[in-house]
């Protein structure tokens, strides 16, 4: 055992799993095993776990609902860290919404519907943690993340407690200040409004539905693979190249919505990144654009 394992095991930090398969904590049922998965229940464990971290130079990464990320097939070297139960919890107070990190994003949004709040509808089809939310800045329907934070309190890789305000954020598209500096969303709160009960759940309804009619919910996948380029959109350019259907290993270009990667039983990471190799190289050939991953690619390869 090396000190910093052994150091972990005698801390109070969370339950600690050794070399455990990954593939079971993410949407895209992919992914080899993790050196270490710790996961904390409070603040105080999950700041004394990140200053070990940090004092023995181990890497490390957040796994939250697992969506939006790639694990590689030979898995995580060092530390995976998964918010528990203790960070899951939601308190209205008028129109604020104070949400901890590990709560699911879809949940809050309908939570806040039933309480008459509005400006949290766009949440309702993004499978991910709020943690990982505000990380990326999430968004959908022409809303994002940006437009409804308030504040933030964030543990940094060093192990100190943070309070960022929006304007610490450095909200761009798809982007976070959380990207350049490493740290864990514990809990956020949301500038919400008051609105009708009716037209808010006529509005996630008819979201929901959209959803059903254009996006594989039944099978595994990640959520969109590519980013929107400027003025346009990857599922566009991708169906138009004809690429819908493409198959490698046991990836599959979505039937339904060409930016989404099915896994059809017994896909590979290295499947879906041959697929994804695939379709930028075919878009970059005919329309002369990049696309950009919005999954992240994480572990050994």
């Amino acid at each position: 055992m090396q000190q910093w394992e052994l150091q972990l095991s005698q801390s109070n930090v969370g339950a600690i799993f050794k070399n455990e398969p990954l593939a079971k904590y993410t949407t895209w049922k992919i992914g080899g095993p993790a050196d270490v998965l710790i996961v904390p229940e409070t603040k105080e464990q999950l700041a004394e776990l990140a200053a070990i971290l940090h004092t023995h130079d181990i890497p490390w990464i957040q796994l939250g609902r697992g969506s939006n990320m790639l694990i590689s097939d030979k898995g995580i070297r060092g530390a995976v860290i998964k918010l528990g139960q203790g960070f899951d919890e939601v308190v209205f107070d008028g129109d604020l919404v104070t949400a901890g990190g590990s709560m699911s994003f879809v949940k809050l949004s309908v939570l806040a519907g039933k309480e008459g709040l509005t400006g949290l509808e766009f949440a309702g089809g993004i499978p991910g943690s709020v943690g990982g939310a505000v990380y990326m800045n999430a968004g959908a329907h022409g809303s994002d993340v940006s437009r409804i934070f308030k504040s933030a309190d964030i543990v940094l890789e060093s192990g100190e407690l943070v309070h960022f305000a929006a304007e610490d954020m450095e909200f761009d598209y798809r982007h976070s200040v959380l990207h350049d500096r490493k740290g864990i969303v514990i809990q956020s709160v949301f500038q919400l409004q008051h609105g009708d009960r009716k037209e808010i759940s006529a509005a996630m309804a008819s979201y929901k539905d959209r959803r059903r009619r254009t996006q594989p919910l039944q099978s595994a996948t990640a959520g969109s693979v590519f980013r929107n380029p400027p003025g346009d959109h990857a599922a566009r350019l991708i169906e138009a190249a004809g690429l819908k259907g493409l198959r490698i290993g046991g990836a599959e270009i979505s039937l339904q919505h060409a930016n989404f990667i099915e896994n059809t039983g017994q896909a590979t990471a290295e499947d879906v990144l041959a697929l994804m190799k695939k379709v930028q190289e075919t878009i970059a050939e005919k329309h002369g654009i990049t696309l950009v991953p919005e999954v992240y690619v994480m572990g050994e390869r």
